[in-house]
């Protein structure tokens, strides 16, 4: 069976206009019970008035005492009933003998009615009576004679209207204020509907209910963490593998994030205007990287999404693509230098040379062996030994002479440092250097790198006789996103170097000029606890 899914326009109308209409019925029967008493109350008023004036009247007062007297007291009481349009007037002497009566037969017979004992006792008052033309409100006055005696009573009656005698009365102005009333309600209820509807992207809410299985499914199926706030630093999103990486526990949307994380750095975006990628940070003893983006619907800042990644597995990643890449690339170096020596030795030996060919092989063998043999020794690490060894080659192939400091040693990384953040401070400073150096026409062209370390200090020295930098440049160089090559960088080298530098709480100092090359010496102390920021400080040559 298909369930017929009406829009969400046409439910709020029908909807609306139903309270409307309820609201409408029930204001509608407090009003007529409302205008019912009202009117009970004007009739007890109206009946009472008659009352009084027929009890005063000399002509009854005369002829009540009289037998027979109800055949001049009957037109007169007859003629007021008229004039004053009540039900009904009745007269009694002190006997309950009716001289006045609706019912012209009764004249003269005994009342017996059992609400007429006070009125006989001198006592003004009014009743209600049930009798066979419907519920009656009766007025009860003494008649007193002129020596002050009662001599009757005088019972004016009134009909009360029934509730459809009192509808049928205001039927009119009834139908006006309904119409305009319900037309009013329709075009309002219309009218919010479809503000709603343009509010909820005029989407139907079995269309948001999709969306919003099918988006929180997505958010806790993706292999990364991810929290949202609101602009009240409330959670909204919280998916699982957060929860895994950060090790909460239980449903945390809701809740304010400084109290779940303090240490996300989420609030903070929502007092910035532009996102922050890529950025590693510990956050709850864990080192992660993160980018963190301001939500913003109709150019203000509503809230905020941090997506994060426990770094051991970016550094994973990163490792097998890196080393792919390295691999591919010491392939291809390999395989250009080792053409080029099989060259010479081939040249050699056509030129009857063979003693300088077997001596250039002795030399070219001895120099990588050497080579290897301090690296190993020297560098306890072998990612950071195999990369100096590839920078070596490249610079080769690139006709930089590469020249690593003999006295340098490496057995152990600063506090909040891996092996992995001096890969990517060494990369960077060298690859920098070997493109300084492209730029430039001189025959030696030289990189040196120094790496000391003891218990106290770790230390890293590169310099280049490249181009340089001019001062502009040395002030802009570890911004995001800057870059002197525009065809190839994207400017996050030295920025990611500032980072690791941050973090492991060190110091640079850099000295360059142009033309006249570039000096980075970069200082982490061993042993401490992270406490300062990131330095930079120039040096004079």
């Amino acid at each position: 069976m298909t369930v017929v899914r009406l829009p969400i326009q046409i439910k709020i109308t029908i909807l609306s206009f139903g309270v409307v209409l309820f609201s409408i019925c029930i204001g509608g029967t407090f009003l007529l019970g409302n205008i019912k008493s009202i009117k009970e109350e004007e009739i007890e008023k109206r009946s009472m008035i008659v009352a009084r004036t027929v009890a005063q009247v000399p002509e009854i007062k005369n002829n009540l005492t009289k037998p027979y007297g109800w055949i001049k007291i009957y037109p007169v009481v007859e003629e007021i009933r008229i004039v004053n349009n009540v039900d009904y007037i009745v007269v009694l002497n002190n006997e309950k003998i009716r001289y006045s009566h609706p019912i012209k037969s009764m004249l003269g017979s005994i009342s017996y009615g059992s609400d007429e004992g006070p009125a006989f006792a001198e006592h003004t008052y009014t009743s209600k009576a049930k009798g066979e033309l419907g519920i009656a409100v009766r007025a009860f006055v003494p008649i007193i004679n002129d020596n002050h005696e009662q001599i009757g009573v005088v019972i004016v009656g009134n009909i009360l209207p029934t509730y459809l005698a009192s509808i049928s009365e205001i039927k009119y102005e009834i139908g006006v204020v309904m119409f305009l009333t319900l037309l009013l309600g329709i075009f309002g209820a219309w009218l919010l509907a479809k503000h709603i509807k343009e509010q909820m992207f005029e989407l139907e809410p079995h269309e948001i209910v999709r969306l919003l299985v099918e988006r929180t499914a997505t958010f806790h199926a993706i292999n990364e963490g991810l929290i949202a706030i609101d602009n009240q630093e409330m959670i909204t999103i919280f998916n699982e593998k957060a929860k895994q990486m950060l090790n909460i526990h239980g449903d945390v949307v809701g809740k304010n994030i400084r109290e779940v994380v303090p240490d996300t750095k989420l609030p903070e975006m929502l007092q910035l205007e532009h996102p922050i990628y890529n950025q590693e940070i510990q956050i709850q003893y864990t080192n992660i990287m993160s980018s963190r983006i301001p939500i913003k619907v109709d150019h203000k800042i509503v809230g905020a999404v941090a997506v994060f990644q426990d770094r051991t597995e970016v550094t994973m990643m990163a490792e097998e693509l890196t080393g792919v890449k390295a691999f591919v690339e010491a392939l291809r170096v390999q395989n250009h230098e080792h053409m080029n020596k099989l060259h010479t030795i081939a040249g050699l030996i056509q030129l009857g040379e063979q003693e300088q060919a077997l001596n250039y092989v002795y030399q070219i063998s001895e120099e990588q062996v050497e080579l290897t043999r301090f690296l190993s020794k020297s560098i306890s690490n072998q990612s950071i030994a195999g990369l100096l060894l590839s920078k070596v080659s490249r610079g080769k192939e690139l006709g930089i002479r590469v020249n690593i400091d003999r006295s340098s040693i490496l057995e152990h990384f600063p506090n909040h440092i891996d092996h992995h953040d001096f890969v990517l401070i060494l990369g960077n400073l060298i690859e920098n250097a070997f493109k300084a150096l492209q730029k430039k026409e001189i025959e030696d062209k030289e990189v040196y790198v120094s790496i000391y370390q003891n218990e106290e200090i770790c230390e890293v020295l590169i310099e280049d006789n490249g181009i340089g930098m001019s001062a502009s440049i040395q002030e802009q160089i570890f911004k995001e996103g800057f870059t002197t090559n525009q065809d190839e960088g994207y400017g996050l080298g030295l920025y990611m170097v500032k980072n690791i530098i941050e973090k492991g709480n060190g110091e640079m100092n850099m000295n360059s000029q142009p033309e006249k090359g570039a000096s980075f010496f970069i200082q982490f102390r061993m042993n401490q606890k992270k406490t300062a920021g990131f330095q930079k400080v120039e040096r004079s040559s």
